[in-house]
């Protein structure tokens, strides 16, 4: 499994093709108080049950708060034979909105 520091998706915003996507696996609640631009919301404890859907990406840039629940959502999507996931370690939206770098609410 492939890994990008949080602060590096700065790099990859605006440059993502129609087949990668940016999963926020927080909480509903923690997305609608701020997320990454175009980040999709699916809560750590439900990707495998999107599993069939997220194979069709290229590229499935993970992440979360800090970056604890996103190595849970990368590890189990991978369990599930998915090759196509960067897990983003090296902190979390915590330290992306620290950075005042661009959030959508």
């Amino acid at each position: 499994m492939k890994t990008i520091a949080m602060l590096d998706m700065k790099n990859v915003l605006g440059k993502l093709a129609e087949d990668e996507i940016i999963l926020d696996v927080r909480g509903a609640d923690e997305f609608r108080d701020g997320h990454l631009p175009g980040a999709r919301n699916i809560p750590h404890d439900q990707v495998a049950q999107h599993a069939v859907e997220l194979k069709k990406f290229k590229a499935i840039y993970i992440h979360c708060q800090a970056g604890r629940r996103a190595g849970m959502a990368a590890d189990a999507l991978a369990k599930l034979g998915l090759s196509n996931i960067i897990c983003i370690s090296g902190g979390g939206m915590g330290d992306w909105m620290a950075a005042g770098l661009p959030v959508e609410r």
